[in-house]
């Protein structure tokens, strides 16, 4: 399943922390932002649920979009 989340990552520096973050929490997950994007999107391709993982771990504010 692939998941798409409206982040609060907009620049190169919190990009930086949260793909650490991203590594430790989510290792073998596929996932990736695009701060071209006006919502400044990231996706994570997971077998997993993540969502609640993402949103109550407190790396960055996000939305998920459906």
């Amino acid at each position: 399943m692939v998941y798409v989340f409206k982040t609060s990552v907009d620049s190169e520096s919190k990009l930086e922390s949260a793909s650490e973050i991203l590594y430790e929490l989510l290792p073998s997950t596929q996932w990736n932002f695009d701060l071209e994007d006006c919502d400044n999107i990231l996706r994570i391709e997971s077998e997993i649920e993540i969502t609640e993982l993402i949103l109550n771990n407190g790396i960055f504010e996000c939305i998920e979009l459906e």
